[in-house]
């Protein structure tokens, strides 16, 4: 009886240290990408509600599983990050959101490919009409930007792969 409590224990512990890590940069990534979505869907309303997890996500002290030098390059554009997220999940108005959203993209690209932790392919965008890049989870083009006008104006600049565990 006592081998098998010790197993079992032993078992648990090598369950614990082989489960995967929360990596809280994919949490403000995803919440990032819902908000790029919304606006090139033209839906003030849902990018104002999905800036407002964003907000939530970078405010909810994220990075602890992080080394303490990539805590140190989150820490440099957290800040800048909350305060576009919290402009575009105050108004409804999306030109407004819009224009944060440009803000937001540029040290979200920032913080994405310096960390060099993202599980996911992303695709850094430009839209040669606006002069601004974005984000995408997607190779295809949807112009956060200009929406339903120019949805499919952009073209892929950069790529980030994921990260290899």
């Amino acid at each position: 009886m006592k081998n098998i409590i010790i197993g079992f224990f032993i078992s648990c512990g090598l369950f614990a240290v082989k489960a995967p890590q929360v990596n809280t940069i994919d949490h403000i990534t995803n919440a990032y990408i819902n908000v790029k979505n919304s606006l090139a869907a033209d839906n003030a309303p849902l990018a104002k509600s999905r800036a407002g997890i964003l907000l939530s996500e970078l405010s909810a002290q994220p990075g602890k599983e992080l080394l303490p030098a990539q805590q140190k390059v989150l820490a440099k554009y957290a800040d800048q990050l909350k305060f576009d997220a919290r402009h575009i999940s105050e108004t409804d108005k999306i030109d407004h959101q819009r224009e944060h959203f440009e803000s937001l993209s540029k040290n979200m690209y920032a913080l994405v490919s310096a960390l060099k932790i993202n599980k996911q392919t992303l695709y850094q965008q430009y839209c040669p009409m606006k002069k601004a890049y974005w984000l995408s989870e997607s190779e295809e083009i949807r112009n956060p930007y200009y929406g339903s006008k120019m949805l499919e104006c952009g073209d892929v600049k950069i790529t980030l792969k994921p990260a290899v565990n």
